[in-house]
């Protein structure tokens, strides 16, 4: 076929090549246009500075808006500042996002445990509270899991197809225990902060407070928190256990939808609300998501949409998206928020490592960005089907 020079210009040719006529177009007065229809925020979780994935990058998520965050290098029970907020926050609207969660404000195991020193880190929870809002940030992830943050067995579980993922397997945990204690656990996602050296004295304090003397604690803790995040107008998210059973011994008791609703009991206001991470409840099969997201879709401050398989129990490991890759059916949980009257930020959690993208376990670029699009599909097909 003869090639159509009306058309078809050299690239050498040009004074600028993205254009057939040499003229840079200039961008529309806004991109992505607004979009106000949705009752979701899509957002993407960014780990500052050194995270591998820039911020420029995931702007050009087709409807990824808002940037999830937090503060780092501030110890764990001191206070944010409104400077602290306030840099993070221009860095993330220089890259044209908006910074719209912040996760987390780290709980500290005195809270957790109501030790001595807990009212004065009550305090500073507070302050810090007062240094987000002061940003116009208005929602505030955090967990209440004892002395660290989530667990895997298996930071790249290959799959059949070529990807690989995060993995959790309850057989390894004794090799695990191992990691800790050595300290190499603090090499994982999540466990960077870990205290060696304290731990075992920090897990016989929490056997010692048991389930019910840690439910004991989260009381104390939001009726000392909630009224200052209510009077801020910022509503917090406690997000679930993960996984959703006792590991290394310790207790965990934010475990299932049944626990979201005791939370929300707790201090009964709109501003003490849950994150309601489908891959952390979705480990148990036991737990029926979709009822858990119609009993509690007014007090859902922040989506995590993310699938899991589980293989065996307590063995599971971390699929795509799409409900026929694993156990969640993410568009039945959408669909009963919305119905519930959910309008806020959603992220689409962990992905897969895929195409040979590497980075930080679980938070790479290619398959969230995957996952952002196929959560909009879904919500815009709920939509139109309901008209």
């Amino acid at each position: 076929m003869p090639i159509n020079t009306k058309i078809c210009l050299a690239k050498s040719s040009l004074a600028h090549p993205h254009t057939l006529t040499g003229t840079p177009t200039p961008p529309p007065t806004q991109y992505p246009p607004p979009m106000t229809t949705r009752p979701f925020t899509m957002c993407m979780r960014w780990f500052g500075p050194t995270d591998p994935v820039p911020l420029d990058h995931i702007r050009q998520v087709p409807g990824v808006t808002g940037i999830v965050s937090a503060v780092t290098g501030v110890p764990v029970g001191e206070p944010w500042t409104a400077s602290h907020v306030r840099k993070l926050r221009d860095t993330v609207e220089a890259a044209g996002l908006k910074l719209e969660v912040i996760e987390s404000i780290a709980v500290s195991d005195e809270i957790k445990l109501a030790g001595p020193e807990a009212p004065r880190h009550y305090d500073n929870w507070r302050r810090s509270l007062e240094a987000v809002a002061a940003e116009g940030v208005k929602t505030v992830c955090y967990n209440f899991m004892p002395i660290a943050d989530w667990v895997r067995t298996e930071l790249a579980m290959p799959l059949p197809d070529g990807s690989n993922t995060l993995a959790y397997d309850d057989a390894q945990m004794p090799a695990f225990e191992e990691m800790v204690r050595s300290g190499a656990a603090k090499n994982l996602p999540a466990w960077d902060h870990l205290d060696v050296g304290a731990f075992d004295a920090l897990r016989e304090r929490y056997a010692a407070r048991a389930e019910e003397g840690l439910w004991d604690a989260l009381a104390k803790f939001l009726e000392a928190v909630v009224p200052t995040a209510a009077s801020l107008g910022v509503r917090l998210g406690l997000h679930p256990d993960d996984p959703c059973w006792s590991v290394l011994g310790l207790p965990r008791i934010v475990t299932s939808p049944a626990a979201f609703r005791r939370v929300c009991d707790l201090v009964d206001n709109p501003a003490n609300g849950v994150t309601y991470c489908t891959g952390s409840l979705g480990v148990n099969p036991d737990n029926d998501l979709v009822a858990g997201a119609r009993d509690l879709a007014n007090r859902v401050s922040f989506v995590h949409a993310r699938n899991v398989r589980v293989t065996a129990p307590r063995k599971v490991y971390e699929s795509a998206h799409p409900r026929e890759f694993g156990h969640v059916d993410l568009p039945a949980v959408l669909a009963e928020l919305m119905a519930g009257g959910f309008n806020g930020p959603i992220r689409p959690d962990h992905g897969r490592m895929i195409w040979g993208e590497t980075g930080t376990p679980g938070y790479g670029l290619f398959d969230r960005s995957l996952g952002a699009t196929y959560l909009l599909g879904a919500i815009d097909g709920i939509m139109t089907e309901r008209g």
